[in-house]
């Protein structure tokens, strides 16, 4: 069953009216398959030209839609071999942040992203997709794991940020992103960072900070969440469209403002109707930025890094 966020209603009641006629078609002797067929095209119409029009705040509830593919999804339907890896060798276990050897279509990388879960009890283990000190730190053990043995890196990010939890900052979350985004600038080998949901705050810096920044079509990417901006701005989160407008949190906005480089096409009406298209794409893409970076130097993937986000704003 698709869970239809707000914006889709006129879509749903069409859809409904749809398995209503199937229904109905099943038991009597009524040919309506032309009528099933008009509204399927009607439906198909509406889906496309709805998506199409999307604002930044329906474009962040796509992102955050529940049944959008998560970090397990892309290592099931993408890669092959993965072997997850686990704590950063000074305080425990992140499950919000998982990383391990993998394999895109035979070539071996390092692949480290946040999951968020998809029901309530995986989402209560991992957090909510929102990382520990800890997290970050396993994240960098993992990246300079890579470097050593000459592995690409490759990142899925999705979370609405690092978590804000006072456990967190005891341990040192500030610092713990900060290393974590100086890794990243600091590899030796290529890395390809893909926002495939939300992108949020310092939280997703920490593992995006690369040469190639990717981003779903409907996926969103910001410093702040737009509820987060209302309520600093406004003092109220009922004016959070608004924010998602000013902030240009969307792919579109970002790949202008040389904020990420390309834009992964999602199925028509969101990557939760089609997560196996999705997935596909996401890897193709993720395959053809790797072999275009394979065989570069170290120096020149560093100063790559840089160019790219110092070119940011200028």
């Amino acid at each position: 069953m698709i869970s239809y966020l707000e914006f889709e209603k006129p879509v749903a009641a069409l859809e409904a009216r749809i398995a209503e006629l199937r229904q109905t078609a099943q038991g009597g002797d009524i040919d309506i398959s032309s009528e099933i067929r008009r509204l399927e095209n009607k439906s198909a119409e509406l889906l496309a030209s709805t998506y199409k029009a999307l604002t930044p705040w329906q474009k962040t509830q796509v992102a955050r839609h529940p049944s959008r593919p998560h970090f397990k999804d892309y290592v099931e339907k993408i890669f092959t071999d993965f072997m997850p890896l686990g704590g950063d060798r000074c305080y425990g276990e992140d499950q919000a942040i998982i990383g391990g050897f993998a394999k895109l279509d035979g070539r071996r990388v390092m692949l480290i992203g946040h999951e968020k879960g998809n029901d309530t009890q995986s989402r209560i283990r991992h957090n909510f997709g929102m990382g520990k000190p800890e997290g970050y730190r396993k994240a960098i053990r993992l990246m300079e794991m890579a470097s050593r043995f000459g592995l690409p890196v490759v990142t899925l990010v999705d979370t609405s940020g690092a978590f804000p939890g006072v456990e967190a900052e005891e341990r040192g979350q500030a610092e713990a992103i900060a290393r974590s985004t100086e890794a990243c600038l600091a590899l030796g080998v290529p890395m390809v960072a893909t926002i495939v949901g939300e992108g949020g705050s310092g939280g997703a810096v920490a593992l995006a900070s690369a040469e190639r920044v990717l981003m779903l079509e409907h996926a969103v990417y910001s410093v702040i969440s737009p509820e987060g901006c209302a309520s600093i701005l406004w003092r109220t989160a009922e004016r959070a469209a608004d924010a998602a407008e000013a902030m240009k949190v969307t792919a579109q906005d970002l790949l202008s403002l040389g904020v990420i480089d390309r834009i992964v096409r999602e199925p028509v009406g969101g990557a939760h109707r089609d997560p196996a298209a999705t997935c596909a794409a996401l890897g193709k893409a993720i395959g053809e930025e790797l072999t275009a970076l394979a065989g570069r130097p170290a120096a020149e993937l560093r100063n790559l890094r840089a160019e790219r986000f110092l070119r940011i704003g200028a």
